[in-house]
């Protein structure tokens, strides 16, 4: 039975169609993942739900008695008051349940005013109330925006282990699969029901896809059929044939179906010359606060690296330090001649409202230059999804998401050969995240990232630095996942140390092989041998990429034998083999290696 009942609901801003006769039913303990392109409307149907905004036409039905309990991405919060009166006030909820939970979400100083907290402590003050209280159905918008990977790992017990029912907006694929049981796609205008986790729903949404496609073409079969019979000089005199020209009518004016765009883009290409980017014994603190202390580190070209740590670390610091916007207490960053950094901060990029966002896009870059040759301002924009009447809106008109997307977009116009990425997932939707992936791992340059989507970081991280907080970084191979197995490894050999009376000590072995401080991460004990996540997954897949890549080029080879006497495109074909090749030798390089390990690690054992 639906507790929830969202019936032929349509809705415009502006000049923009975000519903358009939508409906979807809500069950009693269904935990929903509400996943779409930015500006689809997601936060709008949460609003929607919480009855904070009505549709324009259509209605949003609620049983009885229902108690709704909403997470806005911004909430606002009395200013004047401290985190004990607004947290602990009222009496809504037990304390002792409130005060747990903000311990869990690193809040510990109660008599902090809340004018003073960040907008992600303000968060997570108005989650930890939240949970707390007594509720039918949870709203939550991005609820893993500003927390670290501890508090997410809570959150997620916490959300598994919940009754209720729950919808939520999150760009967290890791998170949605482990917390949701169904998933809601928006998608121009329409709402799509799944009844699957995220991983479930991208099956799905394939299949979907591919029935729309194939009754597309059933459609156009037919059309052209009936279309032949009308041109045959058919008469309208029978009920027979009036049908067929009534179904005919109902044939031309059917819709195909609208895919989803997504972003795309060829990497940027900037030469970097043998210096990159150089740490010397740097160390940086905020009053009683460690961030770095001596620490030294030299970034090597086209490294993938994952920043983490605890909320308050420092992580965003140290990213500041390495774009030249704050400088270190002690030692010194060195930054090669042809280094151009590109820095993607957590703040929200000030953007001028009323001007024009091809303007916006002109003022950093006219062209750039990438793997595909120069692009336009205005090229670039349609690749990131901004429509031709968009590039001409203000700023202003663009929602939350859809600013953010410009704003990541105008670091990559910057022809930069490092990018700094300071948690680029906060609300960005996971279309333009999965294509942002793509293009880093393309990307000819260093990446260095913080970031507390696993995801994310198993996608394009090959080295993961952990910041303890007391001031040092601890290193480990591979993405998010290689970390964790390596961590759990860890806290086992540390507990075997205490059973034997060790008291708890790292033996040399076991603290070589995590490193600590880029000056241990030579390891002088023998490793075994494994792939690490990313290894994993191009094992799995590239002996069917090589049979992709050799069937294209059998394929151009029997195009040019066919187009031999067109000078035109005899030119383009032998363009498009010479591309191949490389890609295939490339390839095929990847494949010796990646076969020599696996051979390495079977001898292994």
């Amino acid at each position: 039975m639906n507790i929830i009942n969202i019936e032929h609901i349509s809705k415009i801003y502006g000049e923009k169609t975000i519903y358009e006769d939508a409906s979807f039913g809500i069950q009693q303990g269904d935990k929903i993942g509400i996943v779409g392109i930015n500006g689809t409307g997601k936060s709008t149907l949460l609003k929607m739900v919480a009855g904070e905004e009505v549709p324009d036409e259509g209605q949003v039905i609620r049983q009885n008695g229902l108690k709704i309990a909403f997470v806005p991405q911004n909430p606002v919060l009395p200013e004047g008051a401290d985190i004990r009166s607004y947290a602990l006030g009222k009496g809504e909820g037990e304390e002792w349940k409130v005060e747990s939970n903000l311990m869990e979400l690193g809040i510990t100083d109660m008599e902090q005013k809340i004018g003073h907290l960040s907008g992600g402590q303000k968060r997570r003050v108005v989650l930890a109330k939240t949970l707390a209280g007594d509720f039918d159905v949870l709203l939550l918008d991005e609820p893993t925006n500003h927390l670290d990977g501890t508090m997410i790992a809570w959150l997620e017990e916490y959300l598994r282990g919940y009754r209720g029912t729950i919808l939520m907006v999150t760009h967290d694929r890791y998170f949605l699969d482990r917390v949701t049981n169904r998933i809601l796609e928006i998608s121009q205008g329409k709402m799509y029901g799944y009844d699957a986790d995220y991983s479930g729903f991208l099956e799905l949404k394939a299949a979907r896809e591919e029935m729309e496609i194939a009754s597309e073409r059933k459609r156009q079969s037919i059309l052209r059929m009936e279309l032949e019979w009308a041109k045959r000089g058919c008469r309208a005199r029978t009920t027979k044939q009036r049908a067929r020209l009534e179904r005919l009518e109902a044939l031309k004016n059917g819709k195909a179906p609208v895919q989803d765009q997504t972003v795309e883009m060829g990497s940027v290409e900037t030469r970097m010359g043998k210096k990159t980017i150089e740490l010397h014994h740097v160390s940086k603190r905020y009053g009683e606060k460690k961030i770095l202390e001596d620490y030294s580190y030299i970034v090597l070209k086209n490294q993938r690296l994952g920043i983490i740590g605890p909320n308050g670390c420092g992580k965003s610091t140290v990213m500041k330090m390495l774009a030249g916007l704050v400088e270190p207490d002690s030692g010194k960053i060195e930054i090669g001649e042809t280094v151009r950094n590109g820095y993607f901060g957590q703040e929200e990029q000030h953007m001028d409202d009323a001007q024009r966002v091809i303007d916006h896009v002109k003022d950093i870059a006219e062209y750039i230059t990438t793997t595909d040759g120069k692009i336009s301002a205005s090229s670039l924009l349609e690749r990131f999804l901004f429509t031709p009447d968009m590039q001409y809106a203000p700023i202003g008109k663009l929602s939350g998401g859809e600013k953010r997307r410009l704003y990541l977009l105008g670091v990559l116009a910057e022809n930069a050969n490092v990018l700094l990425l300071d948690e680029a997932g906060n609300n960005l939707d996971i279309p333009t995240l999965t294509i942002l992936e793509d293009y880093l791992n393309s990307f000819s340059g260093i990446v260095i990232a913080v970031s507390h989507d696993r995801y994310f970081l198993d996608n394009i991280a090959d080295r993961i630095l952990e910041l303890d907080g007391k001031g040092h970084v601890i290193q480990y191979e591979g993405g998010y996942t290689d970390y964790l197995e390596a961590k759990k490894k860890k806290m086992a050999s540390d507990d075997r140390a205490e059973d034997t009376g060790k008291t708890g000590k790292i033996g040399k072995a076991a603290e070589t092989a995590i490193g600590k401080n880029s000056k241990d991460w030579k390891q002088d004990q023998p490793q075994k041998l494994k792939f690490s996540y990313k290894e994993q997954r191009e094992y799995e897949v590239i002996d069917d990429e090589i049979s992709a890549l050799e069937e294209k080029l059998d394929s151009i080879e029997r195009q040019i034998k066919a187009n031999a006497t067109n000078s035109v495109k005899l030119k383009e074909l032998l363009e498009e083999q010479e591309k191949i090749r490389g890609e295939l030798d490339e390839k095929m390089d990847r494949w010796v290696y990646l076969n020599d390990l696996a051979e390495k690690m079977a001898e292994q054992g």
